[in-house]
């Protein structure tokens, strides 16, 4: 056997280190099982609003027994319309909400979009379902049993909307009875198809916990726990390759810069994935809605599946606006790079911009 100089050992120790090195950023990289989460977390629903709605479709029967179907995706989806299920408030653990909820003045007064002066003018809606008060007289309940019947209240609130909604007993498992107890809440046909839109969302996502990207398969499977391995990674605009996350560039149409920062932006994330599987991408995400079997918005969300590029435009009907993409989870989801100043995370397909999909896979 002929022995190693020293030079010899040299190359030798130092091969056996880059290859340690190799191993253990590699390890870094390696994919991780898709994370369980509640379906307050994956909905964009606080856990404490969700569990409002949940309380209230459980007590629905013994407030109205007559109707049926009531669920608490429909709930959902009145409060994800009239208050963004709270947003921007504190909702304490017996379910009231500061600061209160409060509508405009329907005076005639043009603040908030109204101009016709109504007969209760000098009042306003309330509370995170946005009752009028002559109203909540009518349905208001205690659902929290604390004996007070309160609109700022999500317990309350909740039970009432349901009681409204139910009316003398609708069957709400059917679409054109749901459909006329939504419009009976707000007499518009645009308002009625917003909420179902919503209804329909969150319908998918059933009760307790998901696990997310839990459908894949093969390749596709493998783009979304590559994705999902990455969450918590800073956005960079211009950051991320097919080797993972990198220093990004300036600057984004904000002026952000992400020279500083180690992390991906939208296209840089789906490379990424996407490289895990030997499929190159090119860097923009406009130009990678042109690769693979264009999916397109016509079709909606229940088009995709696990693992499809999805896309989002300022003209939706025109791809050279599209502008952000994100990797189809199912269910409603998707994982993404948003914008400076978050993290690489999963959540809601976003309702404004869907410009369709690229299956891939």
């Amino acid at each position: 056997m002929k022995k190693l100089g020293c030079a010899g050992v040299f190359v030798l120790a130092l091969l056996v280190a880059v290859s340690v090195l190799f191993a253990v950023f590699a390890a870094t990289r390696e994919p991780i099982a898709p994370a369980m989460e509640t379906v307050g977390k994956v909905s964009g629903i606080p856990q404490r609003m969700l569990a409002a709605y949940t309380s209230a479709a459980a007590q629905l029967p013994g407030q109205v027994p007559k109707c049926t179907g009531m669920r608490w995706p429909i709930l959902a989806g009145i409060a994800k319309i009239e208050s963004n299920h709270a947003a921007g408030r504190t909702i304490k653990a017996n379910g009231d909400i500061t600061p209160h909820i409060l509508g405009p003045l329907l005076d005639g007064s043009g603040v908030g979009g109204n101009t016709t002066a109504y007969p209760e003018g000098n009042n306003r809606a309330e509370g995170p379902f946005q009752f009028m008060p002559a109203t909540w007289t009518g349905s208001g309940r205690d659902g929290n049993g604390d004996g007070d019947k309160d609109p700022h209240n999500a317990d309350d609130a909740a039970l009432g909307a349901a009681v409204y909604l139910c009316g003398n007993g609708r069957n709400l498992t059917n679409r054109a009875q749901l459909k006329a107890a939504i419009f009976q809440y707000n007499h518009s046909d645009a308002y009625v198809a917003d909420v179902l839109s919503w209804i329909d969302r969150y319908s998918q996502l059933g009760n307790g916990t998901i696990r997310i990207g839990a459908n894949a398969t093969g390749n596709a499977r493998t783009v979304i726990t590559s994705a999902l391995g990455e969450q918590g990674t800073p956005y960079s605009w211009g950051g991320g390759g097919p080797k993972g996350p990198t220093q990004g560039t300036c600057c984004s149409p904000s002026g952000k810069s992400g020279a500083s920062i180690t992390g991906y932006d939208c296209s840089g994330l789906t490379t990424y994935a996407y490289a895990q599987v030997g499929i190159s991408l090119p860097r923009t995400a406009a130009a990678q809605s042109q690769h693979g079997k264009r999916i397109p918005a016509s079709r909606g969300v229940g088009a995709l599946k696990p693992g499809d590029l999805v896309f989002f435009a300022y003209n939706p009907s025109s791809d050279t606006t599209i502008y952000h993409v994100g990797i189809y989870l199912g269910d409603g989801q998707m994982i993404n790079a948003a914008r400076p100043g978050t993290t690489v995370r999963a959540e809601a397909i976003w309702d404004h911009g869907f410009a369709g999909g690229a299956r891939l896979l």
